[in-house]
């Protein structure tokens, strides 16, 4: 993507943050994403200047993914967001213990350190996938220094039964991860089909 179609994007999105409510993108084979919405504009902006910045360690730049952690858990608050046509779908995604030790289902603090089992701040590249403990699962590379230790802390995208929707009947709220980016077990496959490798995922509160 040229620096001149970048910027057309940037504006084409913000302007599609304007209005009340976003069209969840479709995809062939892929079912929508049960909730729809916008991301708020000023975390587009910075989303977008991360992408602009890393954009040499970014491959693909056709969709990103949005982690909005000013918002609790029981909202959906990870949106994946099509860079062409500025659609967005959204869903639900925990955070880190370590980011809320009082499990009131608002994300608290972030934190880069090993040990910490909390989220980390900044723009991830989504690198390969591999089996683990958690199943099938996405290796993240922290690109900023808020976030430079994800490899090592084994920050990544995968899916947990503390992230279903019948969390939200049961407890009002998500359960919390290791500061991975944790989403239903049945949201997993679309998660991986529109993100995929090579492309950023940027995580922010404020």
């Amino acid at each position: 993507m040229s620096r001149r179609n970048f910027a057309k994007t940037g504006i084409a999105l913000l302007g599609a943050a304007a209005l009340p409510r976003v069209a969840a993108a479709q995809l062939p084979t892929i079912q929508p994403l049960a909730s729809r919405s916008v991301v708020r504009p000023e975390l587009l902006r910075r989303a977008l200047a991360a992408l602009q910045r890393h954009g040499s360690q970014i491959p693909h730049r056709d969709r990103i993914a949005i982690a909005d952690f000013s918002q609790p858990s029981a909202q959906p608050r990870f949106y994946l967001v099509d860079m062409a046509n500025g659609m967005a779908t959204t869903l639900l995604v925990a955070h880190g213990s370590g980011s809320d030790p009082a499990h009131t289902g608002y994300l608290q603090r972030f934190s880069n350190e090993e040990g910490s089992n909390a989220s980390s701040e900044g723009a991830f590249l989504a690198s390969d996938y591999y089996v683990g403990k958690h199943g099938r699962s996405q290796r993240l590379i922290g690109l900023d220094p808020t976030n430079s230790n994800a490899l090592s802390r084994a920050l990544v995208v995968h899916s947990a039964w503390y992230a279903n929707p019948d969390m939200l009947r049961t407890h009002g709220q998500l359960g919390r991860s290791q500061g991975c980016f944790a989403v239903s077990e049945a949201d997993l496959p679309q998660v991986f089909a529109r993100l995929g490798q090579g492309r950023m995922i940027y995580s922010a509160k404020a």
